[in-house]
């Protein structure tokens, strides 16, 4: 059988691949499927065998592959096959072409785009030519990488294709059936391939599955469209009075809805559904199953955003549980006052990781004649954006953005009025949490601990949350332009070495707590009991509810105290001295200037003292809360599953409700999907599809860009000076803080970002390179408290150093160079 009709019922995966496999069976349930028919894997399977191609195929690349596909004809009887079932059609009408593999829109392995689609082709040479580069499609490096990573043999994968009339689509866009509560619709003019390539950010209508009533309505300013045109398609500007008006009326919107629920039910699961209208009639053009295996995690997908994993990045690394997103979520609330601008997301999880919406902070900027100011203020807290890549505002005028941004004034000068709250809270906050704790860890019962939640446990999370705010926020220019001011004056180096030597009540900067106090554990100075009640909590992934705190491995102490070969102190007390001659430079050239300077410089180790303490707090807080899950888990008998619900949802199952718990096997598999992915690059622009992303061989780890205004990748390294010095030595590149003891004295820490976690290690690197970072940031402050030079926020250091370079640091220029790679064994 070369081919099949659309309806035939002898398809299946294996003779017509997945997505032909779902349009038979949307064709044969009467829904409006354009007409059409299959290419089988048969066909291809003959094509392959009748030029002798297989052995060829195994062993060439891409390129060479196309080539041979394209070098070989039809054989005769496909041809004339495919030939009649094109007249079937009527009189050579344009159609799409589209690949069909085996291992393509499967449950569990839905990963669409592997190989080509061919749209408007007329005529049956034409529909042939097309039918054999869909063929060479399977070929690909993207469709090779992606069976090589689920783990499909190549030489068992088959290719069909589907030929189906096109619809004209005066409008199209992708339907999603897999909320519990929800049906979302995509909308943009013209066909669908605008809204697939990310070109146009579309409409979006959220209806109610139980009574397909419109819930909300985002209308975006939609630019683009993918028209029909003699040669195939091409974008082309949408007209003035379409721009900014409903793709859909709302009776569309209900009548795809209905459709959206029939082929759920066909399906026995959730979907997501390709469409497209035609002089106001619905047409299906794809399906695909979205199992109780999967979800989609990505905020990217709800408009044109400028996203960035700067600072929030360094303090939550890793792929998050839902129960984590959840407290996060309430934890942006209170350190950004409002979470969302007018409906747009101030902070979002795309495939589990935790970025910021730069788009609405840029925006608000612009409403009040501040662009450039945020823009400075910016800079040092999250780093500077690549090279040609621009941020995209929010699609609201001044008048819609001032009016959205009023509530916010009050909810900052609430937050303000706590400031004086500050040494107070710190001195008792630790003896008030763990009393909570010790209260969840006594609760037997469900409705207890939910109960505690109410009364104890959540306003208690608020207020750690509301005090970091607080600190944060005081005086914040202080943070963000005295470095400048005093670079200026003095220099890169000697302004990093007047803002070190930060000193706390009992010691120095809290984030040097874990490894000066580890220190003084070592020479005896305080107990094994004082250190744990102190730092136990601490650790580089320590906003994961789902990851135990370092005090609850019996071991943990231990390996730390082996780990410490390099006593801080030395590095310390060398740094105070040359903190002294700084100042004494300073005082015999600007005496005047010097004691106006030293006052900032302590307003500035006050407010960053109560930051790092309050903190600390903050983490003791997101510890009493895993308490709390933990004891769920315990209680309820449902264990780890927890933490793969809301919090809300976990207080739902404590209650005695069991709904929430269907979730938990798709979010779980989710989370590993994303979990398995590489870290997601640091700016991402427009919709970032990660899956996409990492099984693109020529992916970029430092930008995304879906807009491509993005300057090519850059092969010099170069990011913020974090700390002052010149080092050459032996990089080593190391993404987990668990390898750390591979870093060897004298050798160079190269990483993607450091937190709180990593500070052990700074004693023994001659300096430190990030991906992640800023002047603000971890890595920048720690090493010039240490004296260590640093080059933070480089994007690309990973990219571009190898385990084992030999590379040149220079903290005070912020530069990287790698000087020699090492010799091939």
């Amino acid at each position: 059988m070369n081919t099949l009709a659309l309806a035939d019922p002898r398809t299946e995966l294996a003779n017509v691949g997945g997505k032909g496999e779902s349009l038979a069976r949307l064709a044969r349930a009467g829904l409006p499927v354009p007409p059409g028919f299959h290419v089988t894997t048969d066909a291809y399977r003959a094509f392959v065998t009748h030029h002798d191609l297989r052995e060829r195929i195994l062993s060439c690349d891409a390129a060479e592959t196309a080539a041979l596909f394209a070098a070989h004809e039809v054989p005769q009887d496909i041809a004339d096959d495919i030939r009649a079932a094109y007249r079937e059609l009527g009189d050579e009408p344009a159609v799409a072409v589209r690949s069909s593999a085996t291992a393509e829109d499967l449950p569990g392995m839905s990963f669409a785009g592997q190989q080509d689609t061919y749209l408007n082709i007329r005529g049956a040479e034409r529909v042939l030519d097309a039918v054999r580069r869909c063929w060479a499609s399977l070929w690909t490096e993207r469709a090779i990488a992606y069976r090589e990573r689920n783990g499909v043999p190549h030489d068992e994968v088959a290719l069909a294709v589907v030929v189906q009339e096109l619809v004209p689509a005066d409008a199209a866009g992708v339907m999603f059936t897999e909320d519990r509560d929800h049906l979302s619709i995509n909308a943009a003019w013209g066909l669908g391939e605008a809204i697939v390539g990310g070109l146009v950010t579309p409409d979006t209508i959220t209806l109610d599955r139980s009574d397909h009533t419109v819930v909300e309505e985002h209308v975006a300013a939609k630019t683009v469209m993918t028209v029909r045109v003699p040669e195939g398609t091409r974008e082309v500007p949408v007209p003035e009075t379409g721009r900014d008006v409903p793709v859909l009326s709302r009776a569309q919107a209900v009548r795809l809805a209905e459709l959206g629920m029939t082929i759920e039910e066909l399906y026995g699961h959730a979907v997501d559904v390709e469409w497209a209208i035609h002089e106001g009639r619905p047409y299906i053009l794809q399906a695909r199953p979205i199992t109780g295996q999967r979800e989609v995690w990505n905020d990217s997908l709800k408009g044109d955003y400028l996203w960035t994993n700067g600072n929030l990045g360094e303090a939550i690394p890793s792929v998050m549980t839902p129960c984590t997103w959840s407290l996060v979520q309430a934890f942006i609330n209170e350190i950004m006052v409002a979470g969302h601008l007018g409906g747009h997301p101030q902070c979002g999880n795309i495939g589990g990781r935790v970025y910021m919406n730069m788009s609405l902070t840029a925006s608000l900027g612009r409403a009040l004649g501040m662009t450039k100011k945020i823009r400075d203020t910016q800079e040092p807290v999250y780093g500077r954006l690549p090279e040609g890549v621009e941020t995209p505002l929010l699609p609201m005028s001044r008048w819609q953005t001032l009016k959205a941004a009023k509530p916010l004034l009050g909810g900052r000068r609430a937050i303000q009025q706590l400031v004086g709250r500050i040494p107070e809270y710190v001195a008792s906050a630790p003896r008030t949490t763990e009393a909570i704790r010790a209260r969840i860890a006594g609760t037997a019962t469900g409705a207890d601990l939910a109960a505690l939640w109410e009364s104890e446990v959540e306003p208690r999370f608020r207020e750690c949350n509301r005090m970091l705010a607080a600190a944060a926020r005081q005086d914040a220019g202080s943070l963000i332009y005295l470095g400048s001011q005093l670079t200026k004056l003095v220099g890169e180096a000697d302004a990093a070495v007047l803002m070190s030597g930060i000193q706390a009540a009992d010691g120095r900067l809290e984030s040097l707590g874990p490894l000066l106090g580890l220190a003084r554990l070592k020479r005896g100075e305080i107990s094994r009991e004082e250190y744990v009640r102190r730092y136990g909590h601490r650790g580089p992934d320590e906003f994961e509810v789902s990851v135990a705190r370092p005090v609850e491995d019996p071991a943990w102490l231990d390996r730390q105290l082996a780990g410490l070969t390099v006593d801080p102190a030395e590095l310390l007390t060398r740094q105070d001295e040359a903190s002294d001659d700084a100042w004494r430079r300073f005082r015999e050239r600007y005496p005047r200037q010097a004691e106006k300077f030293r006052r900032k410089i302590d307003r500035w180790e006050e407010i960053v003292r109560a930051r790092e303490e309050t903190r600390s707090e903050m983490m003791r807080g997101f510890w009493m809360v895993r308490d709390l899950v933990v004891r769920a888990g315990e209680v309820t008998g449902h264990g780890d599953d927890l933490f793969f619900l809301t919090i809300e949802e976990i207080l739902d199952v404590l209650r005695g409700t069991r709904r929430p718990l269907s979730q938990v096997a798709k979010r779980r598999t989710t989370y590993e999907l994303y979990k398995a992915l590489p870290p997601y690059p640091g700016i991402i622009r427009g919709r970032f599809d990660p899956e996409r992303w990492a099984a693109d061989p020529n992916r970029r780890g430092d930008v995304f860009d879906a807009a491509a205004t993005a300057a090519p990748p850059s092969r010099t390294i170069s990011g913020f000076p974090g700390a002052a010095g010149v080092v050459e030595g032996i990089a080593r590149v190391i993404t987990s803080v668990a390898d750390g003891d591979r870093l060897a004295e004298g050798e160079i820490l190269v990483t993607t970002v450091t937190n709180v976690g990593w500070t052990l290690l700074f004693p023994r690197a001659a300096a430190v390179v990030t991906d992640v970072g800023a002047p603000l940031s971890h890595a920048a402050i720690v090493a010039r408290e240490l004296g260590i030079p640093a080059v933070v926020g480089t994007r690309n250091a990973t990219m571009l150093i190898q385990d084992g370079d030999l590379i040149r640091v220079d903290g005070g220029q912020g530069s990287v160079e790698v000087v020699r790679v090492p010799a091939v064994v």
